[in-house]
């Protein structure tokens, strides 16, 4: 797996925000300014969402960005493709080396299937989301738009037959992913309470999230 330290200080930086475990943040980033998410204390798992911030009826897609890289990963150099098939951001520095994009954020729904019965009331990374849409309508999302999504700092290998497994995460206490946007986009990030499978290490911990401006 390939990696790559970034050479922005954040210091430099026109903003930055710890995500307490389980919260959510929204927010814009607007096409050459680079975004850093930091895994604070390691094997954390960032649930991400990302739109047109012209249209959020174009969105990331796991399938075109699947298909135009050949690659299940998303790693360094990997564009991120939109459902009109437009590159949205970049990855151009990561400390890991690789992020899953297959595994789908978790539900009520997916709890109760995977784990038990009793997990249904546990928060989840789609109450998050629908939170975050309600209470920041400015965006122009609902409930319809939360789809395909990108699972940083999560380990989810894929078996010979073709099957998913929860593993591990690759991350640790410091690492990150950065990228550049190359449109105007809206980001949407479940910082996930996941307590039932190793993706959090069963501990659910902050991130932080950096934003540089264009050519910083």
């Amino acid at each position: 797996m390939q990696t790559r330290e970034s050479n922005l200080d954040p210091a430099n930086a026109m903003s930055r925000e710890i995500i307490a475990a389980g919260d959510y943040w929204i927010g814009t980033v607007k096409s050459g300014e680079t975004f850093r998410i930091l895994d604070l204390e390691g094997n954390q798992a960032a649930d991400t969402l990302f739109f047109s911030a012209g249209d959020p009826s174009e969105r990331y897609s796991a399938t075109d960005t699947i298909r135009e890289q050949g690659n299940v990963f998303i790693k360094l150099g990997t564009v991120l493709m939109s459902n009109l098939c437009r590159p949205m951001l970049t990855i151009t520095a990561d400390t890991v080396g690789r992020h899953d994009t297959l595994g789908g954020a978790c539900a009520t729904e997916s709890n109760t299937v995977r784990y038990a019965l009793e997990k249904k009331t546990m928060h989840a990374c789609r109450d998050s989301y629908l939170l975050a849409v309600t209470e920041n309508e400015h965006y122009g999302l609902s409930k319809r738009d939360i789809t395909h999504n990108i699972n940083f700092f999560m380990n989810v290998p894929v078996t010979a037959t073709g099957g998913l497994t929860f593993e591990d995460g690759l991350s640790g206490p410091g690492k990150y992913v950065e990228m550049r946007a190359d449109m105007d986009v809206i980001v949407l990030i479940s910082n996930c309470p996941q307590l039932n499978n190793p993706c959090n290490a069963y501990n659910p911990t902050p991130i932080e999230i950096f934003i540089w401006a264009k050519g910083a």
